[in-house]
């Protein structure tokens, strides 16, 4: 797996240093006018471009990531604008990303803890849109010694507390040795296991209620499979 470089000297103001290496949380990435914009684009795409799972839908843009190779699509302009401006920071080691999932939550909606896994750049990036989230992280299963029971609650370590309009940058062992999931709840209470409570703006025992929050998750696909269409083939 490639390894990510360094990001452009800018971003280190916004390192989270109570999280594991490396965490860059950067408030009002977009603006207001931005963010209503994108809200418009995302719920204006055609239907058939939503994929329905358990716990939210998302939409798949540049292209499905499998073992074999992405077959690249083009990214609308819309998004494309956005994959420039953080492959721009430094984020995909000079790379341009090139994949946008884009994930709607709808209030009490959220994620099994998981792992992005080797098909991308180790870095994931994610724009948030719509309401905050709370994002939990956690040791893998392998990680854990003894016999004791193995459940969320003993591998959980800290969260981070993601605002709208914001950008979410994770690398190196928050990326790759670190679990990530979103509990399915209506509200959230701020506790000091929220590691970025003060970039944030935030504070302990706050009551954050949910909405609808729709998140752009953008990353770079190393391996892509490019086709040239062929015309006039009998």
């Amino acid at each position: 797996m490639e390894q990510p470089t360094c990001i452009l000297e800018k971003l280190r103001q916004f390192v989270i240093h109570d999280a594991l290496p490396t965490v860059y949380y950067i408030p009002d990435f977009i603006s207001e006018d931005e963010e209503t914009y994108l809200l418009q684009q995302v719920y204006k795409s055609p239907k058939t471009k939503w994929t329905q799972l358990s716990g939210r839908r998302l939409q798949n843009w540049g292209g499905l990531p499998q073992p074999k190779g992405m077959l690249a699509e083009r990214i609308p302009d819309w998004l494309q604008t956005y994959c420039e401006k953080i492959s721009s920071l430094g984020a995909f080691s000079g790379k341009m990303a090139n994949h946008v999932l884009v994930n709607e939550y709808k209030q009490g909606e959220g994620i099994m803890p998981h792992e992005d896994g080797p098909l991308y750049h180790p870095t994931v990036t994610t724009i948030s849109l719509g309401s905050h989230t709370l994002l939990d992280f956690y040791k893998p299963v392998s990680s854990m010694e003894g016999d004791a029971l193995q459940t969320e609650e003993n591998r959980y370590l800290f969260s981070l507390l993601v605002k709208p309009r914001s950008l979410l940058i994770l690398q190196d062992e928050m990326y790759q040795r670190l679990l990530h999931g979103i509990q399915a709840c209506a509200q959230d209470t701020l506790t000091d296991k929220v590691v970025n409570l003060s970039a944030a703006g935030a504070l302990p025992g706050e009551i954050l209620i949910r909405d609808t929050r729709v998140s752009l998750t953008i990353r770079h696909v190393p391996k892509v499979i490019k086709t040239k269409l062929v015309l006039g083939r009998k």
